[in-house]
């Protein structure tokens, strides 16, 4: 692929992925209740959410959603109802930050579990990330060329952006608990709860384009 259509995919991808979606709010809420470490494990299930799309957008997923109010409206409300879930959990928090560190300790392998799962299904279940990729990869794609290496050259790229992206956030969100203490992990998960409610009120009223 060309270097300059792979230079202008990478800088439309930054702009799309730093500007708050929820992965990026769960990369900063975890950073603030279990530390960058551990958030690095959420981080992953969003890498592997990326690769899932992109592939799913290439073998013509995304334009079956974009096709089928059914099954668009099927991945929509999952996707609702779980940002919802996800928003309220985090609004019922207390903040205590040293109980979840003690939890992630004692229990490590189920909290990574859920740690991973809860940014993977985040993505998956969001039917606005299959038209996105619909809509915006094949503008960077040569229709003459093998598709699926480039498809795969793309979802590396937007991949690699996504994870440091979502780094930043999770180092700002534990270096703000360390400098603000116990409280600034309550009112993290509370902007961070009310974002993902605001965010799951938002798809809900979303609807796909009329062919």
């Amino acid at each position: 692929m060309d270097g300059m259509i792979l230079v202008a995919f990478a800088t439309v991808a930054f702009i799309g992925i730093a500007t708050p979606g929820p992965t990026v709010l769960l990369a900063l809420a975890n950073g603030s209740r279990f530390g960058t470490r551990r958030a690095m494990i959420g981080m992953a299930g969003a890498v592997m959410s990326d690769i899932v799309l992109i592939g799913a957008v290439a073998l013509g997923l995304g334009a079956l959603l974009a096709a089928s109010e059914f099954w668009f409206g099927v991945v929509k409300w999952v996707g609702v109802c779980y940002l919802a879930f996800l928003g309220i959990l985090l609004l019922r928090s207390r903040g205590t930050l040293d109980g979840a560190l003690r939890l992630a300790d004692v229990n490590g392998a189920a909290s990574a579990r859920s740690i991973f799962l809860k940014s993977f299904l985040v993505a998956v279940t969001n039917p606005k990330g299959y038209l996105f990729f619909s809509a915006f990869l094949p503008q960077f794609i040569d229709p003459a060329a093998a598709q699926i290496q480039q498809y795969a050259v793309l979802a590396l790229i937007f991949a690699g952006i996504d994870f440091i992206v979502m780094f930043g956030y999770a180092l700002l969100g534990s270096q703000a608990v360390r400098l603000l203490r116990k409280s600034a992990a309550l009112w993290l998960d509370r902007m961070c709860g009310g974002a993902l409610l605001t965010l799951a009120a938002s798809l809900a009223f979303y609807r796909r384009a009329s062919a």
